[in-house]
């Protein structure tokens, strides 16, 4: 198995975190919508609070326009309302002015005293359908920005979609020097260019692990030309039990109302659903075996109702284990679970597996920011 470098390599420990539900992804069955677990401020910030109760380092706070509430206001309701756990919002780049953007994630960010991390997200917004090319060039720009806000005095950029000259940047400065960790996924060409030169952990969605392997290896490429080195992490469903017969049970369990038809609706109203991304979960359902395995404890069910991420980790304490571990020893260092429904499950991993695994937060640290414009202290400390 190709083991690729990584930004924290002197690190034994893993950087664990659960995912907020915003986008009305909460479940006791899939596909059969609850009233208690739709997403509301109150449902999915008790899912925050237990999150953090348990342990867990961070948090994904999705996006999505169709359903839901809008991140970056839930990320703020958060931070009086949590202490240790780091927010991790997704931002699908270009719904916001890039300036305006800078801004509102520098405010974020001393709200939480440097909790704060971002997700990059490259996607159609509604009404559109743009080509691949041009939504990483957004993407691309945006990112560009944002780190000309961050650590110059000057935004000064001149770019295919957006053009600025001599703008001031006081007083957008975020609380942690140099901004907060960027966080991406992607597997086209324009995908992997942009996280090897400007992002700090590139996020994968559940293969067989030759081919996460595979992916690591090619973005590590990017990030070497680029004189850079990333973090890795994988972002995955959870079923963890006492013994695998119990894990499976219950992944039966949680499928055993939906109607595929209805599944299918929930993956085609995604902005993300025709994503090269997407497609490989999809491929992975086309070659599971007559259970929806794709390899020992990995399995599809789960994406039959839901776009994106769509596989689980199924199994017992000690086998979920066995698989974190391996995954670590490829080089990975970020992980980002859930389950259905996400409160209960996460008491299942933070008493069962939490216990068992040293946890981080990533570095900022390790030459994250270009050498040509190096951050100096503008805020007032860094990420834990």
């Amino acid at each position: 198995m190709t083991v690729v470098p990584v930004t924290s390599a002197d690190l034994d420990a893993a950087e664990v975190s659960w995912f907020a539900a915003l986008c009305s992804d909460d479940y006791q069955f899939l596909g059969v919508p609850e009233g208690d677990l739709r997403s509301s401020w109150e449902h999915c910030s008790d899912i925050v609070k237990t999150a953090e109760a348990q342990g867990f380092r961070n948090i994904l706070c999705p996006s999505s326009y169709q359903v839901g509430q809008d991140t970056l206001s839930f990320v703020a309701g958060c931070a009086p309302v949590t202490d240790r756990i780091n927010m991790l919002a997704a931002v699908r780049c270009g719904e916001v002015q890039p300036i305006m953007l800078a801004r509102t994630l520098a405010t974020l960010d001393h709200m939480l005293k440097g909790r704060l991390t971002v997700n990059i997200i490259s996607s159609d917004f509604p009404g559109e359908k743009a080509d691949s090319a041009f939504r990483y060039q957004r993407s691309r720009e945006v990112v560009e920005v944002l780190k000309q806000a961050w650590t110059r005095d000057e935004i000064n950029h001149q770019g295919e979609i957006y053009n600025f000259k001599g703008l001031t940047t006081d007083p957008v400065r975020p609380y942690q020097t140099g901004g907060p960790l960027l966080y991406f996924g992607g597997y086209s060409p324009s995908a992997l260019e942009l996280c090897g030169e400007h992002c700090d952990v590139y996020l994968m969605w559940p293969e067989k692990m030759e081919e996460l392997a595979g992916r690591m290896k090619a973005v590590h490429a990017v990030a070497e030309k680029y004189e850079r080195t990333l973090d890795y992490g994988l972002r995955v469903h959870m079923i963890v039990r006492d013994t695998e017969k119990e894990a499976q049970e219950y992944a039966d369990y949680i499928v055993s109302k939906l109607d595929d038809e209805y599944g299918r609706a929930i993956r085609e109203r995604a902005l993300d659903a025709t994503s090269l991304g997407v497609s490989h979960q999809s491929k992975n359902r086309d070659v599971a075996d007559q259970y929806g395995y794709i390899e020992p404890n990995l399995w599809t069910g789960v994406g039959r109702a839901r776009s994106g991420c769509g596989a689980a980790l199924v199994g017992s304490t000690d086998q979920v284990m066995s698989k974190i571990e391996e995954y670590k020893k490829m080089g990975m260092r970020a992980f980002i679970f859930s389950g259905y429904p996400h409160i209960e499950e996460a008491k299942h991993f933070g008493a069962r597996i939490l216990p068992n695994l040293k946890t981080c937060s990533l570095p900022h640290e390790y030459g994250r920011v270009p050498k040509e414009t190096p951050a100096t202290p503008l805020g007032n400390g860094v990420r834990r």
